[in-house]
């Protein structure tokens, strides 16, 4: 007997083993590789801030560009993190919805209206990155 209940706490070990890996390796994957940005290409974006999320594990912008047609288009644009942001000089305050702002993304493959950061350029002229280092030399921008 005291065989059969060793074995079997051997079996339920190696389970709750199992789990406990199934588990860390789930929260690994769940982070996306990036790769529905196309980093072959940039956009820049012209126009005004509608949102700017500062919040984990990525902070968003929200902006309103104009399109050929006398309208406007709602792009998302992905961010780093607000810790590597702050790194960079950014706070939580640095948009702000109604702010004039030149937004360079690598756009998504899908072709929807949306993004990677790369750079923003402000009303006064200062240009901020989310990481430093970054941009990386890339072909001109198109215009979206």
């Amino acid at each position: 007997m005291s065989c059969f209940g060793s074995q079997k706490m051997k079996i339920v070990r190696l389970g709750c083993v199992s789990l406990m890996l199934l588990a860390v390796a789930g929260t690994a994957l769940a982070h996306h590789s990036g790769a529905m940005f196309d980093r072959d290409k940039q956009v820049e974006l012209v126009g005004t801030v509608v949102s700017f999320g500062w919040t984990n594990p990525h902070s968003w912008i929200e902006i309103e560009v104009p399109n050929s047609s006398g309208g406007t288009e709602k792009w998302g644009v992905e961010c780093n993190s607000p810790n590597n942001m702050a790194r960079s000089g950014w706070r939580s305050t640095t948009l702000k919805p109604g702010d004039q702002v030149t937004i360079l993304v690598h756009p998504l493959r899908s072709g929807e209206k949306g993004g990677r950061f790369i750079s923003v350029k402000l009303a006064d002229g200062q240009i901020l990155t989310d990481t430093a280092g970054y941009p990386s030399p890339g072909p001109a921008p198109a215009k979206p």
